[in-house]
């Protein structure tokens, strides 16, 4: 355990833009001119260019700034007028649509705080997260927005609390991390400088991943329109229509998880799409294979590459490996973006590797109604335990190599390995399961558990997925399911151990 937690020295190496950073007296680095408030950034385009294109949804509606700023203002009025006040939470349980973003910027525009919802979450899941955050209002599919008098709250501040975003719970309970309107300019403004978006750029950005998580909010909503750029949203993911897209909506800023750019380069329909306005490629989320970057530079031959590691606690982005140094550090998540530090605790003297830390402004101050958890997480001075094990070279390259929390990263989703062994108790036939992660070349790593059955029972795996289906997100349900005909191994204090239980096991064909 850290006493006094020093930053590392920047590396060697600093591509990233670092005019206007300020370090305040608690020692944290941030932007000078930042909104005040995604109010302000919005507003800001609005006056700026009221006629540009903001967000589309594929197949629906599109909106120009005005017209997003003023049904966004009626939204706020609707939820006025039910009593939605400063501060006070409010739950979107909608797909990716028009209508999500109606209610993300309506419920700013009201004073409150957005609770976006995992969309495939199991009923259970939702009731908590709706529970926990006490959200006074929820957005459902299939029920018309709010609609009322026109609001702005006009005094919200870089400090006021703009979001809740629930992960994934190590206890099997998810944990909403705490979004403040800095933390949300920060990480607009961390995007445009790691990844040299200008206003000039004309920035079009496709959304296929969940507006749910802060890959698809933050960095890709939120950054269109802090650099006056516009998103063209999917409101679900389908490789074939994706492409279609990126020719359609003229896309030249593609984002997405590794495992999606893998089965667009496979697509058949790849060969036959013009790719060659596409100016940007960012990839993140989750492990990539080092081939399936050279493969995106080859495929995209008229893009910068880049690759970008952060948390839900982060806002997004913490670190940004640019396009010149994609291929040759394929391996790395590249650079602390300017006003993030890192250090490391408990280093290996041999390796180098610790658990990394991060610390900005655009790093979460709390778990909403989780002090102990809170307390486990932030340390003093601002500092975030990431549960990465990574190392950091005299160059500045971080390299993400192990998780020392216990977690699967399937496709971009998380998938903490205690819950779904929680969901497994009382599967028919299970004495014991542990879950671990099974490598994948496309998702990265799916599901899998080991089970040892009960003394004459013969588990059928079939019965055991069936069994949490329900309990769980589908995306947690193990794909893969391997019978132990021994007790799982343990060490002294009763703690599995996973790294010898990788080891030992062989995995059949995935269920699914």
């Amino acid at each position: 355990m850290l006493t006094t937690i020093e930053p590392l020295p920047r590396g060697s190496i600093n591509p990233h833009e670092t005019a206007g950073v300020t370090r305040g007296p608690d020692g944290i680095a941030r932007y000078t001119g930042l909104p005040s408030s995604l109010v302000e950034m919005l507003r800001k385009q609005v006056e700026r260019a009221p006629n540009a294109e903001a967000v589309a949804e594929i197949g629906g509606e599109r909106r120009t700034y005005l017209e997003l700023w003023n049904r966004a203002a009626r939204v706020a009025g609707g939820l006025r007028a039910l009593g939605v006040r400063k501060g006070d939470r409010v739950a979107i349980r909608l797909p990716n649509s028009m209508a999500w973003v109606d209610a993300f910027f309506g419920t700013i525009m009201a004073g409150a705080a957005v609770v976006p919802v995992n969309t495939r979450f199991a009923e259970p899941e939702v009731e908590y997260v709706v529970s926990d955050s006490g959200s006074t209002f929820v957005f459902v599919p299939g029920e018309a927005l709010l609609e009322g008098q026109p609001y702005v709250d006009e005094n919200l501040g870089p400090d006021d609390m703009a979001a809740i975003f629930y992960t994934s719970g190590t206890t099997g309970f998810p944990k909403g991390a705490i979004t403040s309107h800095a933390a949300f300019a920060t990480n607009c403004e961390n995007m445009a400088r790691a990844l040299r978006l200008e206003p000039e750029d004309h920035i079009r950005t496709l959304i296929s991943v969940p507006l749910f998580h802060v890959t698809g909010c933050n960095s890709q909503l939120l950054t269109a329109l802090h650099v006056g750029g516009s998103s063209s949203i999917m409101p679900a993911m389908e490789v074939a229509k994706l492409l279609r897209a990126v020719v359609e909506e003229r896309i030249n800023f593609l984002v997405t998880v590794p495992a999606v750019f893998a089965l667009a380069i496979a697509h058949p329909d790849f060969a036959t799409t013009d790719v060659s306005g596409v100016t940007r490629v960012g990839y993140g989320g989750a492990p990539i294979a080092p081939a399936l970057v050279h493969k995106l530079k080859a495929a995209f031959p008229n893009a910068r590459v880049s690759n970008g590691f952060g948390m839900t606690e982060s806002a997004s982005l913490a670190t940004v490996l640019p396009d010149e140094f994609a291929a040759e550090h394929a391996d790395s998540v590249g650079f602390a973006v300017p006003v993030v530090d890192l250090s490391l605790d408990k280093v290996d003297e041999h390796t180098g590797v610790g658990e990394l830390l991060l610390r900005g402004p655009n790093v979460t101050r709390a778990y909403w109604n989780k002090p102990e958890a809170t307390q486990q997480a932030l340390l003093e001075g601002g500092w975030l335990r990431t549960g990465d094990l990574a190392r950091v070279s005299p160059e500045g390259f971080v390299y993400i190599v192990d998780r020392a929390k216990d977690m699967i990263n399937r496709g971009g989703e998380n998938v903490y390995c205690v819950e779904v062994e929680n969901a497994l108790a009382g599967a028919p036939g299970v004495a014991e399961a542990a879950v671990i992660g099974v490598p994948d070349d496309v998702m990265g790593e799916k599901v899998g558990v080991v089970v040892v059955p009960f003394p004459g029972e013969t588990p059928d795996p079939q019965a055991i997925a069936a069994y949490v289906k329900g309990k769980i997100a589908d995306f947690k349900v193990p794909q893969y399911v391997a019978v132990r005909d021994t007790p799982l191994p343990r060490n002294p204090g009763g703690k599995v151990l996973k790294p010898q239980l990788r080891r030992e096991t062989t995995w059949g064909k995935p269920l699914r």
